[in-house]
C-alpha cells in the first residue's frame, strides 16, 4: 500500500459550497490534485489550494468526454506518487457516478482511499422545488432511476410506484412520458423537472404527462431532476418557479462589493431574506502608506475639540494605533466624538464609548448642518481614508470656521483583479441585483470590469439585465456617472436599509 498518497472519493453535493460537507469541504482546502467531474459547481474550485492541480474530467451527453478508464489511471498514478488526492464527484458518489469502478481500480493499484457522501441531487432537488417525496396516502414509497437508457427498465413496474424521481432523463423525456402512458399512468399525472438543482440559474418546469414535452420544448434538461407523482401539486408552485424559499429575495443571486473585512454583516442580511450572496470584493482596506500623520496627532490629542470619524474603518484604525503607541480611550478625556452612521456609532460602542454627536441622516452632509454647537475656532481631528475620500466635508467644516486637520488612517485600495466565481457569475448572467455601499466601490467595480471587457458598451452589455442598488445619494450619483444608471437607492443610508430596499424592490 502507498505510505502517504490518498484518494478521497469526495460527494459534491449540488450548487456551491453550502450544500458541501464540511468533511468534504476541509478535504478540499489541503489537497493537492482535484480531479473533478462536468457537473461539479465551479465555485468549489476556489477552495483548494493556489498549488493545487486541477483535473477536469467531465462527462456529459453528446460531448467529448474522457473514458473512465483514463480516469482511473489518473487515480492510482497520482495515489503512488504519494499525493493527497480528491476525486470531487456531483451529488452522491454512489449515485450513478461509477464510484465501483474507482474503487475496483484504487485496490488493484494498492491505493489508499476513502469515501465522503455528499447531498444527492435525488433529495436535494425535489426539496429545494418545495416537493415532498413521501406523503401518507399520496405517496407512500418512491423508486430512483436513470433516464439514460430507457429501454432497459421495466416500464410496467415502474408505472405503479407512487413517485418517480430519474436523472439523467432529460434527453428522453418523451420516451419516459410514452412508456408511462402506455403501461397505465394516468396521462395527467403531475411532473416537475427541476434543471441545475442549488445554483443560481435553477428553474423549474411543471405540468402533466400530457404537456411536459411541450412546455420545454427548446430548452436544455441538462443537468435535471424529473419528479413524477402525485405529490407534485402539493407544492403549490407556479410552473417557472424557483426554489423552496418563500423570503422575499428567494431565488435571486446577488452581487456584494465590499471589502472582504466588511461584506459578511451584509451578506447575513441578505440572505436572512433568502438571497443567495457572491462575494466580490471591490476594497481592499490595508495599513496607510505613513503612520507619521496620526501619530502626530495622537500625541497630541488634547490641542482637539472634536475627532470626527466617518466609517467603521475610521474608527478600528485609529483605536488600533491608539493602543499600539501605548495609549488608551482616556487619552479622550477632553475631546468630543462625532459619528457618521449608526455602523461607525456601533463599532465605536463596542470600544465601550458614546458618540457626542451621531447625525439625523446618515451623511456627512448632514454632520455639518446639524453640528451640535458653533464651529468657529473649534480644532478637529478627522482621521479618514488616504485616498479616494470625499472633500466635501472638510470644505463645509472649514467654511464655518473650523479649523480641520486630516490625518490618513487606512487605506483603501482597488483589487488587482475579479475572484473566478463573481466573475463567473457575471458572465453565464447569473446575478439579479448589484450592491454598492460606497462611490468608491462603484469606481473600482466599474475599473475591475474595463480589465476584463473591451469596451464600455461591453460593460453596459454585461449588466443590462441587473438591477444596480445603491445605499444612498452620493453611491447613486457614481452609478449615474460610471455605469449610466442606478435602479433603486436605500431610503435609509445603512445596510439594513439598503437590504429592505432590495427585498422590496420587484425584481424580475
Amino acid at each position: 500500500m502507498s505510505e502517504t498518497g490518498k484518494v478521497y472519493l469526495v460527494g459534491a453535493g449540488v450548487g456551491n459550497e453550502d450544500y458541501l460537507t464540511i468533511k468534504g469541504k476541509q478535504l478540499l482546502g489541503m489537497t493537492e490534485v482535484v480531479i473533478y467531474d462536468a457537473l461539479v459547481d465551479e465555485s468549489l474550485l476556489n477552495l483548494v489550494p493556489e498549488n493545487c492541480l486541477k483535473l477536469s474530467v467531465g462527462k456529459r451527453g453528446g460531448q467529448a468526454s474522457t473514458p473512465q478508464a483514463k480516469i482511473n489511471q489518473l487515480l492510482v498514478a497520482y495515489c503512488l506518487q504519494g499525493k493527497q488526492v480528491v476525486r470531487l464527484k456531483s451529488g452522491d458518489p454512489f449515485i450513478f457516478g461509477r464510484a465501483n469502478e474507482e474503487i475496483a481500480a484504487l485496490r488493484d493499484g494498492g491505493c489508499n482511499f476513502e469515501l465522503i457522501p455528499g447531498i444527492s441531487s435525488v433529495l436535494a432537488a425535489p426539496l429545494l422545488a418545495g416537493i415532498s417525496l413521501t406523503e401518507k396516502n399520496l405517496s407512500r414509497c418512491f423508486a430512483v432511476l436513470s433516464g439514460h437508457q430507457p429501454d432497459q427498465l421495466d416500464w410496467l413496474a415502474l408505472a405503479r410506484i407512487d413517485t418517480l424521481v430519474i436523472l439523467m432523463g432529460g434527453r428522453s423525456l418523451s420516451i419516459i412520458v410514452e412508456n408511462l402512458i402506455n403501461n397505465g399512468r394516468s396521462q395527467y399525472e403531475p411532473i416537475a423537472i427541476i434543471c441545475n438543482c442549488g445554483r443560481a440559474k435553477q428553474q423549474i418546469f411543471r405540468g402533466t404527462l400530457t404537456d411536459i414535452v411541450e412546455i420545454t420544448t427548446g430548452v436544455s434538461l441538462s443537468p435535471a431532476v424529473i419528479v413524477i407523482g402525485k405529490v407534485v401539486k402539493l407544492s403549490n408552485q407556479d410552473s417557472r418557479e424557483v426554489g423552496s424559499s418563500h423570503a422575499p429575495l428567494a431565488n435571486k443571486t446577488i452581487l456584494v462589493t465590499r471589502s472582504l473585512e466588511q461584506s459578511s454583516k451584509f451578506t447575513t442580511l441578505l440572505q436572512q431574506q433568502g438571497a443567495r450572496v457572491v462575494e466580490m470584493p471591490a476594497l481592499e482596506i490595508t495599513s496607510p502608506s505613513s503612520w507619521v500623520d496620526l501619530d502626530r496627532a495622537i500625541a497630541n490629542l488634547a490641542q482637539f475639540q472634536w475627532l470626527i470619524l466617518t466609517s467603521a474603518n475610521g474608527v478600528n484604525y485609529f483605536f488600533e494605533r491608539l493602543t499600539s503607541l501605548g495609549y488608551d480611550a482616556r487619552a479622550l478625556g477632553g475631546v468630543k466624538i462625532a459619528v457618521v452612521g449608526r455602523k461607525t456609532a456601533a463599532v465605536l460602542q463596542k470600544r465601550h464609548l458614546n458618540p457626542d454627536f451621531i447625525p439625523p441622516d446618515y451623511v456627512a452632509d448632514s454632520l455639518v448642518v446639524n453640528f451640535p454647537e458653533s464651529l468657529m475656532g473649534q480644532k478637529i481631528l478627522f482621521p479618514r481614508v488616504e485616498t479616494g475620500g470625499r472633500e466635501v466635508l472638510v470644505r463645509e467644516l472649514t467654511s464655518k470656521g473650523a479649523e480641520v486637520i486630516e490625518v490618513a488612517a487606512y487605506q483603501s485600495k482597488c483589487p488587482k483583479q475579479i475572484a473566478t466565481e463573481p466573475w463567473q457569475a457575471l458572465k453565464q448572467q447569473q446575478i439579479d441585483v448589484i450592491t454598492f455601499a460606497s462611490s468608491k466601490t462603484v469606481r473600482n467595480f466599474y475599473q475591475l470590469l474595463q480589465q476584463q471587457l473591451s469596451s464600455d458598451r461591453a460593460v453596459q452589455s454585461i449588466l443590462e439585465n441587473v438591477c444596480l442598488a445603491s445605499i444612498g445619494p452620493q453611491t447613486s450619483k457614481t452609478c449615474r456617472e460610471l455605469l449610466g444608471r442606478f435602479d433603486l437607492e436605500a431610503e435609509e443610508y445603512t445596510l439594513e436599509g439598503l437590504t429592505t430596499a432590495i427585498a422590496n424592490y420587484k425584481l424580475i
